[in-house]
């Protein structure tokens, strides 16, 4: 090989160094990125359900998606379907209960009549692949303020409902490290309680008395 032949193939092979150069830097950027971060379970399982179906034509296990689907269908299946609805949030699934339904009126106490239904729910849950999801529960009033001995305000009420759904879930079987409450009183309605004018809707505050038990990755 004569030296100018040398000379030009060790000239074009130079690119690779400053390629290669590169490709290091971008990967020990991407590992601080990821050390740093928080993956979104459920933003990564909607992100990987599109990416199987428009590019690899791919099913892949959506647990989220597993999870409502289950819950809908055993609301049905109870007739619960006016008063107990499941929707998806940005963290997870989300299952309102309304407290007419779920509890007696002005108090705590869980209905009998929904008890088989709870135990469906619970079961869903307590599945296998399930048991890393977080079960946050909540309780929720209308803006009519309640004050009897018992409850002497609406976080007081609000806070018994989300309670006794906590004691119920235990007693069917979820683990408690895997549950939180919290007591929202009136103040994440789904609906306006009333007019502008102050003229009260019962239809809406009926809605926005209820438990939410949201249901997220860990």
């Amino acid at each position: 090989m004569s030296k100018f032949h040398k000379e030009n193939k060790e000239a074009a092979e130079d690119w690779l160094l400053s390629y290669a150069d590169m490709i290091t830097l971008l990967m020990a950027f991407f590992i601080i990125l990821v050390s740093m971060s928080k993956i979104d379970k459920n933003k990564y399982e909607q992100v990987q359900t599109g990416m199987a179906k428009d590019i690899g034509n791919r099913e892949v296990t959506k647990p989220l998606q597993d999870m409502k689907t289950e819950l809908l269908g055993q609301v049905a299946g109870a007739g619960v379907d006016d008063s107990v609805d499941v929707g998806k949030d940005d963290k997870g699934i989300v299952l309102n209960l309304a407290s007419g339904t779920m509890f007696k009126p002005g108090s705590a106490e869980i209905r009998p009549e929904i008890l088989p239904l709870m135990k469906d729910i619970t079961g869903t849950l307590n599945q296998k692949r399930f048991l890393n999801y977080q079960v946050e529960i909540q309780g929720h009033t209308d803006d009519t303020q309640i004050k009897t001995p018992q409850y002497p305000s609406n976080w007081d009420l609000s806070a018994a409902r989300a309670l006794s759904t906590l004691k119920l879930f235990q007693e069917l079987g979820i683990a408690t490290s895997r549950m939180k409450i919290a007591a929202m009183a009136e103040n994440a309605p789904r609906v306006p309680n009333r007019s502008d004018t102050g003229k009260a809707y019962p239809e809406n505050q009926a809605i926005n008395r209820r438990v939410e038990v949201h249901v997220y990755p860990r």
